[in-house]
């Protein structure tokens, strides 16, 4: 098993940090979901949703493929913030320079972990048709799906706001927070619907 993900998640290296293990975690989340959709997949008694069930299964390759993107994208993210951090400041020009660097890379900082979740909202509802849905034998294979995507949702969560009242545009603040708010408050909902529902069926 190739560990370097892992091993880099446990140096003392400030990335990959959360934002990266949430998107990973969300990556485990679809690849779960996929595995009960493949056992589904040819089966005589799910037929009849077979068409959905292949459907769902490319729109969670697309989602796996951009959570593993995002893995790398937010540690390019977090590197010009950890710079404009150490940015010198004891001048007027110093300090307007740094100020103006943070907020660039505050933005991404931001928007990276924002699209993580929205990654994770999607696929919990790829996760949920396949609770329902897909092979009865892999259920509880998606009440872990489900369970993954959640963390993943709020890891991501924690990442969105370390970073977003450091933003000097209240604007942008208000809609980042309302987008994070949302999309927490339904993936979690969401979430823990399909965590009952798999319970229910054990």
């Amino acid at each position: 098993m190739d560990t370097t993900f892992i091993d880099e998640l446990a140096s003392a290296a400030p990335t990959p940090g959360g934002g990266g293990a949430s998107a990973y975690c969300g990556a485990l989340a679809t690849a779960l979901a996929s595995m009960v959709g493949n056992l589904t997949v040819g089966k005589k008694t799910y037929a009849a949703v077979e068409p959905q069930v292949e459907a769902s299964l490319q729109r969670l390759a697309q989602s796996r493929q951009r959570l593993l993107a995002l893995v790398a994208a937010d540690a390019a993210a977090f590197a010009p913030l950890a710079a404009a951090y150490r940015m010198p400041k004891e001048t007027p020009q110093q300090q307007e320079t740094k100020q103006a660097a943070l907020q660039a890379a505050l933005v991404d900082a931001t928007e990276v972990p924002l699209e993580i979740m929205a990654q994770c909202a999607a696929t919990l509802s790829e996760i949920d048709f396949m609770a329902r849905n897909g092979s009865r034998m892999a259920c509880s294979d998606a009440g872990a799906a489900a369970v993954f995507a959640k963390a993943a949702l709020q890891g991501a969560a924690l990442s969105v706001l370390i970073n977003v009242d450091s933003i000097a545009n209240a604007d942008a603040v208000a809609t980042y927070r309302a987008q994070m708010d949302q999309l927490l408050a339904d993936g979690c909902r969401q979430a823990d619907a399909v965590y009952q529902y798999v319970v229910s069926c054990l």
